[in-house]
């Protein structure tokens, strides 16, 4: 799987990776959602065809953003992670987060709230360090 990379941009570059349709959404269920295994992504609400998921995956892993596994109790099962470097997106995610509360709500009207987003607005920084905390204290258990 090579990547045509458009120009010397970085942000084009960032967004030839992961600016299509279902990049984002899938570490964003990895990392807010704790979905981890290719089961979980298809009974999702986003409704991600098999195909589709298996193309994404395999570019993640490909780009070191997930690594996949073999679930500790279950060989044929395959547990998809955020890496270090997927867990770096993290940002990016509560900044999306936020935009789209302050941006789009009166576009889609049935948006959810939260106090998890109500907390990302006022206390950025903290919310990010606590996502990446709870995530990675997540996989420990299921590594």
């Amino acid at each position: 799987m090579n990547q045509e990379f458009r120009c010397d941009c970085p942000i084009t570059s960032a967004i030839d990776v992961l600016g299509d349709k279902w990049m984002l959404v899938i570490i964003k269920q990895m990392l807010i959602e704790e979905m981890e295994t290719f089961k979980d992504f298809i009974e999702s609400d986003e409704a991600i065809s098999t195909s589709i998921l298996t193309l994404k995956l395999k570019c993640l892993e490909q780009y070191g953003i997930i690594e996949r596994k073999n679930h500790p109790t279950n060989r044929k099962t395959k547990l998809y992670h955020l890496t270090e470097k997927g867990l770096s997106l993290t940002p990016t995610i509560v900044e999306l987060a936020i935009w789209s509360d302050q941006n789009l709500r009166e576009h889609n009207p049935i948006m959810r709230k939260s106090d998890e987003l109500d907390f990302m607005k006022t206390n950025k920084v903290e919310s990010i360090e606590w996502l990446k905390k709870r995530y990675k204290e997540k996989v420990a258990t299921t590594a």
